[in-house]
């Protein structure tokens, strides 16, 4: 508690939003808590040679309770009603565009039916124009709620969504009309001037895929990104150069302070960080307020605050304040993966980038520190997010490694080129040479991108994990620094029963899941898919017409790696089959 008592303290609020979200305590419980959170907060302030002692203790205890309170109160407000219509007419506004699909543009909005609102997920059709924000929309709709997944191996939509408090799904289907607004708030305003921006990109010469890549990786806007292109950036390993996240924010930042110091004149040239540091927060508002972004900028004032006041800057601190302030205003928030993910990168990279530093050579000039420090600070992040990326996707390529010590060294280069066409672009200054060279510039990197994605031979799908292993993979990592620093009998046998403890506890839960045996029917759209278990051995028998690929991606790898797999089988059956008999049970297919 004395070396890092705020990410200590970090910790013991995020265990209790845990606890919270998985015992769900009632109002008797939070409240006994609340008032045993007063009577440690009143007792803290008490001089006591025993409360002294346990002090640290009693701090712990009392952020875990705020953690739980928290949540409580958090998964406690109030939710609109529950409508599922068939056919009605609503008014709706939009607060934010999703990732269309291949029949729909998707949008976060509140719709209104009579006098009551919703937060609903809006499905357009894909051939209509682009919904705004300086708009109420009007239109026919089919009302419904998200369904529970069927099986516990698929995506929890239903709870995904209503982490983000929204209760229904709503397709648009006929009778369009809008009407412009007269009640935008800041938010909104703001919102609609980047709408603008995008439209404007989209309006440039450049080729699409170059276009959907600039709104990607400079204005956090991936929603018409080529299905294509965003597989190529997850098989690559590289998916984090779209992702508004650290790497971009750090050099934002000394992009503009550079600027700054060749403006600003000396005897106030430490007001350029101030300066600097307000120019960020202008971007994330800019480009909504992403876990990530938040995490980025918090931590970037942090320091450089620290910095101002002449004190020593301390990584951990800033991440963990970071955390408790995004956490405080919605503690939803640790339940998403790119929060998660984020965090932990910084953690790795914390842990891991200066011991991993030590087998280089001496870095004399800054090519050989770019090239050192992008392999160390990759290979830290990527040692450290594993557990997890294994744990959500279940799959992992081998060619990431190389992807990103090979591509991660110009992505400086990539961001700031990138991050100038914006504004060109957004005040209408059309320079078709520029954006030629950055078109070409953008079209060889995604072909070394897809290169590499390509590499199918070294791409490993539906791996097992499940949170028992992550906790056992993470200790071993966590004994690694030790051993990377000093390779001795100790450190090594700390770090070697760490991994054998976590392949006694995969071993462990192979055996129990290859006893299970089990007949599962799936319910794949209009159709019915028949999936026969049999040991690590699984069959799946699915209509002719059904599409091998979608089948494949949302049922049999999902399943595969939640039941632990070796091999499966995939069996046609016809289309006029109706009933299909095993073990005397019957299965309707209709």
């Amino acid at each position: 508690m004395n070396k890092e008592p705020l990410l200590i303290l970090a910790i013991c609020f995020i265990l209790g939003i845990f606890f919270q979200d998985q015992f769900l305590l009632g109002k008797t419980w939070i409240y006994s808590l609340a008032i045993l959170d007063v009577g440690i907060l009143i007792s803290l302030f008490l001089t006591s040679y025993f409360l002294h002692k346990i002090r640290g203790v009693l701090l712990g205890v009392l952020f875990f309770g705020v953690g739980v309170i928290l949540h409580f109160f958090n998964n406690s407000s109030p939710r609109a009603n529950s409508y599922t219509a068939e056919s009605t007419t609503i008014i709706f506004k939009i607060s934010q565009k999703l990732n269309s699909t291949e029949k729909y543009k998707k949008y976060e909005g509140i719709g209104q039916l009579g006098d009551s609102q919703f937060n609903s997920v809006f499905y357009i059709p894909k051939n209509h124009e682009e919904l705004d924000f300086k708009h109420y929309y009007r239109a026919e709709a089919y009302i419904t709620q998200p369904r529970q997944p069927q099986y516990d191996f698929q995506f929890n939509y239903a709870q995904y969504l209503k982490r983000k408090n929204i209760d229904h799904q709503t397709y648009i289907s006929k009778g369009f009309s809008s009407v412009e607004r007269n009640d935008l708030s800041f938010t909104e305003q703001i919102k609609q001037y980047r709408f603008n921006v995008l439209k404007k990109i989209d309006k440039t010469e450049m080729s699409g895929n170059t276009r959907e890549f600039l709104k990607g990786i400079i204005l956090a806007d991936r929603t018409e990104m080529d299905a294509g292109t965003v597989q190529d950036f997850n098989r690559s390993g590289l998916v984090h150069l779209l992702a508004i996240s650290g790497t971009h924010i750090v050099i934002i930042f000394g992009l503009f302070y550079s600027l700054m110091v060749r403006c600003i004149p000396l005897r106030i040239r430490k007001y350029a960080v101030v300066l600097s540091i307000m120019f960020i927060w202008l971007f994330a508002l800019f480009i909504g307020f992403g876990s990530s972004v938040l995490r980025s900028c918090i931590m970037l004032s942090v320091y450089f605050i620290f910095v101002l006041l002449q004190r020593k800057p301390d990584l951990l601190h800033s991440l963990a304040l970071s955390a408790f302030i995004i956490l405080m205003m919605d503690t939803q928030q640790l339940f998403d993966v790119g929060f998660q993910l984020s965090f932990v990168a910084v953690l790795g990279i914390f842990w891991l980038n200066q011991p991993l530093l030590k087998y280089f050579p001496r870095a004399d000039n800054y090519l050989k520190k770019l090239f050192f420090n992008t392999v160390t600070i990759s290979l830290s992040a990527q040692l450290a997010t594993l557990p997890l990326v294994l744990y959500y996707f279940h799959q992992f390529s081998l060619v990431s490694i190389v992807a990103n010590f090979v591509i991660v060294p110009f992505s400086e280069g990539i961001i700031v080129f990138s991050f100038l066409m914006v504004p060109l672009i957004a005040f209408g200054l059309d320079f078709s040479f520029i954006d030629a060279v950055y078109d070409e510039v953008i079209q060889i990197l995604l072909k070394v991108i897809h290169w590499f994605a390509g590499a199918d031979m070294v791409l490993i799908k539906s791996i097992p994990m499940n949170f028992t292993e992550v906790i056992s993979v993470s200790i071993a990592i966590y004994f690694l620094r030790a051993l990377i620093l000093k390779i001795n009998l100790k450190n090594s046998m700390n770090f070697i029963m760490a991994v054998l403890a976590f392949f006694t506890i995969r071993i462990g839960c192979n055996i129990i899941e290859n006893k299970r045996e089990e007949v599962l029917l799936h319910s794949f759209s209009k159709d019915k898919i028949i999936s026969i278990k049999q040991g690590n051995k699984v069959c799946f028998w699915i209509p002719e017409r059904v599409g091998r690929e979608k089948v494949l991606q949302f049922i049999i790898h999902p399943y595969c790696s939640s039941r632990r797999i070796d091999h499966f089988e995939i069996k046609k059956i016809p289309f006029s089959t109706k009933k299909i008999v095993f073990r005397d049970h019957v299965y309707d297919m209709k």
